[in-house]
Order: C-alpha cells, then sequence, then structure tokens
C-alpha cells in the first residue's frame, strides 16, 4: 500500500514530466516553490475568475470555496493571487474534445501550447502565494471539461441574475 508520501513522490513526478527538463521542475519547487511548466503536453488549464468561482459554488471564504471546487469538479485545482484579484486554474486533459470551445472563451479561456502554468509544490496547500486548492490525487488525475464548463455556467448565470436584480 502507498504511503501518502509515496502517492505525493508520484505525483510530483508526473508534473514533473510536464516540463522538457523535469530536474528543472524540480529545481524550481525546491528554490521557489513554484514551477513554470508548459501547458499543452500532459495537461491544459482553464483559468477562472475567482469571481466567477465565487458566484457559482456561493462562497467568498477560502475553505467552502476549496470543498465546493473539490466537490463540483473532482479534480485538481490552483489557486493564484494576483494584482486583480484572485484566480483558481482547473487542470484538463489538453486531448479533450472541448478544449476549442474553452479556448474561444474571454473570461474563462482554456490555456495549452505556448503557455506556461506557475504549479506549486504538491505541499503547497495554503496560502501564501500560489497553492493547491485541490491538490491531484494521483499521477493523472484531471478536472472533466465537461464539470469546469458546467462550473463556468453556473458563475455566469448567477452574475447574470445579480446585474439584473
Amino acid at each position: 500500500m502507498l504511503t501518502p508520501a509515496d502517492m505525493d513522490r508520484l505525483i510530483t513526478e508526473w508534473l514533473a514530466r510536464a516540463h522538457p527538463v523535469p530536474q528543472q521542475a524540480h529545481a524550481e519547487w525546491s528554490h521557489q516553490g513554484v514551477a513554470l511548466l508548459p501547458l499543452g503536453g500532459l495537461f491544459a488549464a482553464v483559468r477562472l475568475p475567482g469571481e466567477l468561482v465565487q458566484a457559482a459554488v456561493g462562497y467568498e471564504e477560502p475553505a467552502p470555496i476549496a470543498a465546493a471546487i473539490q466537490e463540483w469538479l473532482s479534480g485538481p485545482v490552483i489557486h493564484d493571487h494576483r494584482t486583480a484579484g484572485a484566480t483558481y486554474y482547473a487542470l484538463i486533459n489538453w486531448g479533450a474534445g472541448v478544449i476549442q470551445q474553452l479556448e474561444q472563451d474571454e473570461d474563462a479561456p482554456c490555456l495549452g501550447k505556448g503557455t506556461y502554468l506557475g504549479v506549486p509544490r504538491i505541499d503547497r496547500r495554503k496560502p501564501p502565494g500560489t497553492y493547491w486548492v485541490v491538490p491531484p490525487r494521483r499521477d493523472g488525475d484531471l478536472c472533466r471539461p465537461a464539470a469546469v464548463r458546467s462550473l463556468v455556467a453556473a458563475g455566469r448565470h448567477e452574475l447574470a441574475q445579480r446585474a439584473n436584480a
């Protein structure tokens, strides 16, 4: 039976394989806690504005947002707080059939080839900085694109209702 440390090691190796030089990813995690990984190979990421996520899940506090995201997306999600506000990145399969539709999305685009994402070390699970809201549970663990689309649609619906109220 694998221990949690063994699982973290396997997940870390999987994530590092996204980088053309996996040792570079390991070095960045060791020195900075975040590695820049190219998207469009092992996985892509859908960029979700914090306001959209909060509207979809009905919470504004980190703990209930994390629980709701975990239940809704059932896959790995990264949180990054930039000057423009909170941003979430749902990791999805780059080869998924809905990528083109998500790529066209202006407020929740799918990021793939030609884009790098700051991916936190597997044990970074709370602020400050970039961290896992929902860490991968195993190597190859990704969100289902249909679940991501559903979350985006729910957030948009709620924001539109607020605007019309």
